[in-house]
């Protein structure tokens, strides 16, 4: 009886009221668990040399990641998760333009703060892979375990068209399955479908630049090699990384 009441009251006393602040609590939780399972398949892939992980297994975690994240905060935030979303749903007026930085600000360090904690599991494997030095072109770049980067032939124009494209496909068939006017999908079968959705994406359009799709996914992590020790570069456009 002791138990139960001291757990009432720690809940009562550390329950949030602001509607705001639980929106980016909730947005910063499903943005974590997005891309710290979308990057631990690429360290997976990458570092042990293909042994535990591949293409495959990549694609497959990440599509599922998106389905967790929605799962997690869909129905406080909405599960953004990705600020060309939110951009999309302010531009369709069912989101405050005034949140949208925030939720982008939110997205961009739980993406930072992924990428630490990948790094983190996965150190020694990372030091080993790489033979002690963090690069990101050559047989042993680590780079790309957090961050995408183009294929040997890929230039900047296809590149930026190429993340054009994917990322327009994404919303407009995210959109689609969240219009009520459509012909609907199963009452909470939606995180499974966007995640089919994702998938079908990166099986299609992954091989340009690896199919981020989403900015903050992409920059939080590059951010988080930049000072962790892969230096400038991995904000340069590399050509021929192999």
């Amino acid at each position: 009886m002791g138990t139960t009441s001291f757990l009432t009251r720690a809940r009562a006393l550390l329950r949030i009221r602001n509607q705001l602040a639980r929106e980016c609590l909730a947005e910063l939780l499903s943005t974590f668990v997005l891309i710290i399972i979308t990057l631990g398949c690429s360290a997976q892939k990458i570092a042990f040399f293909e042994t535990k992980g591949n293409i495959v297994t990549s694609y497959v975690g990440s599509a599922v990641a998106v389905m967790v994240g929605i799962y997690t905060a869909g129905g406080i935030s909405g599960a953004h998760m990705n600020p060309a979303f939110s951009l999309a749903m302010c531009l369709t007026g069912q989101f405050p333009w005034w949140k949208f930085p925030i939720f982008v600000v939110v997205q961009t360090f739980a993406s930072f703060i992924s990428a630490g904690a990948v790094y983190i599991l996965y150190y020694d494997a990372i030091w080993h892979y790489s033979n002690g030095t963090l690069t990101v072109s050559g047989p042993r770049e680590t780079a790309s375990i957090f961050a995408t980067y183009p294929a040997d032939s890929v230039s900047v124009a296809n590149g930026f068209v190429d993340q054009v494209i994917g990322t327009g496909v994404l919303l407009v068939g995210v959109m689609g399955l969240l219009d009520a006017r459509n012909k609907p999908v199963p009452k909470g079968l939606e995180p499974v479908v966007v995640a089919l959705l994702v998938l079908s994406i990166e099986c299609s359009m992954g091989a340009n630049c690896g199919c981020p799709l989403n900015p903050a996914r992409d920059f939080g992590p590059r951010l988080f090699t930049y000072v962790a020790g892969w230096g400038p570069e991995v904000f340069r456009w590399v050509e021929g990384r192999g």
